[in-house]
């Protein structure tokens, strides 16, 4: 096997990628398919960068809770007596056993190995028959909590205790969204999450691929928003995320058999919005897909170098439900959604074939795949910072 080192020369061999999307090329293959790359990801992303872990009526009142978990590290969410919400590892503090699964109501979690006993905030609280342990502190062993944000109602959380915040970083992007007011959004919280056998930067970059609207979804389903209409405004690397606009041929359009919106559109929306779909994306684990009467978000959970599961929701505005129809449009909605959603898997995963092939090569893009470019720039961008302080990491390559 041959030698992968990911170290500043491996970085600025990325460069390519960073230019202007007339001159960029695409990431190499082994970024989607290498173990190594993997792991440097991990660490350079994952445990450094803001992670969108779901929306924060997913736990309404103290005591509830749920469970997620994200390159490989389980996560518990709670809401605690005082009203706020709290993440903390999963991870038993004395032999690994996780301490909660799924979601529900506590008021503590209890490891149901040996009953060791953790607050809603992580303290360790419960501990029997420890009393002939030798300088035991308990204060000592209680679940790694992690930094907590929330933005438009999604709950972020951050494993870096010297994290930056979030919100000042993302200030192009809550402007433009400012008018769907998501945080009071009406959310269709998403069921059990799907495992997906592609890489979870295929899933990024096909949410935000204008290129292929007109050419893979052609037909009476989406050709309202024609891939000439794509455009992309600037960013800033550094920033926590990024946008693609897509104009509409018809003013509120919408995924649906008559193209137009079928839930109340979002009562705050300008003219000028309600003549397009944005997407707003906060890497490296939120994308939202946005029309006038609908938000589709997804939450990506890499699993490993070729999976990821996700979990996708809906949000409509405050009063969509009062419609006694509201169920039957939103089923309609769905469905539609459904066939496109369907053409998009089928690429991402014959994509992730592809790039496992030796003929897989960097590949050059076409102007309608300015978010892509933006994408990359956010991830060297990280790569860079991180390969500044941080030694090589060396493994054996796939």
């Amino acid at each position: 096997m041959s030698q992968l080192t990911i170290d500043a020369d491996y970085i600025a061999s990325l460069d390519s990628s960073f230019l202007d999307v007339e001159d960029a090329e695409t990431l190499p293959p082994e970024c989607y398919t290498s173990q190594e790359f993997y792991d440097f990801e991990k660490e350079a992303l994952f445990t450094r960068e803001w992670l969108c872990v779901g929306r924060a009526d997913w736990v309404p009142e103290p005591g509830n809770y749920f469970t997620t978990k994200t390159v490989g590290e389980p996560i518990i969410v709670a809401r605690n007596q005082a009203g706020e919400i709290h993440a903390m590892s999963a991870v038993c503090q004395h032999r690994a056993m996780l301490v909660a699964e799924g979601k529900g109501t506590a008021r503590n979690f209890l490891c149901p190995y040996h009953h060791w006993a953790y607050s809603l905030e992580g303290d360790l609280v419960g501990i029997p028959e420890m009393q002939r342990t030798c300088k035991f502190d308990k204060s000592k062993f209680g679940l790694p909590k992690f930094k907590v944000e929330l933005w438009n109602g999604f709950i972020f959380i951050n494993m870096d205790p010297e994290a930056a915040p979030l919100a000042p970083r993302l200030t192009q992007v809550t402007e433009a969204i400012a008018g769907y007011n998501l945080e009071n959004a009406k959310d269709e919280r998403p069921g059990e999450a799907p495992e997906f056998p592609w890489n979870w930067k295929v899933m990024f970059e096909n949410n935000n691929d204008g290129y292929h609207a007109s050419r893979l979804h052609h037909g009476p389903l989406h050709d309202f928003i024609p891939s000439g209409l794509a455009s992309f405004p600037e960013a800033d690397p550094a920033d926590a995320g990024y946008l693609r606009y897509n104009g509409t041929l018809h003013p509120d359009a919408s995924f649906n058999p008559t193209q137009k919106a079928l839930l109340p559109v979002f009562p705050g929306l300008t003219e000028e919005e309600r003549n397009r779909a944005t997407f707003a994306n906060v890497p490296p684990s939120l994308s939202l897909v946005m029309t006038s009467d609908l938000v589709i978000y997804l939450i990506l959970r890499p699993t490993g170098p070729e999976s990821l599961e996700m979990d996708t929701g809906i949000l409509a505005a405050p009063k969509a439900a009062r419609d006694p129809a509201y169920i039957h449009k939103l089923d309609t909605i769905q469905a539609t959604a459904e066939k496109i959603i369907a053409q998009d898997f089928h690429v991402d995963e014959n994509v992730q074939i592809g790039l496992r092939s030796r003929y897989a090569v960097r590949g050059r893009y076409s102007w309608q795949e300015g978010a892509q470019v933006q994408f990359n720039r956010w991830l060297i961008h990280r790569f860079r910072e991180f390969v500044k302080t941080t030694p090589p990491v060396a493994a054996a390559a796939e």
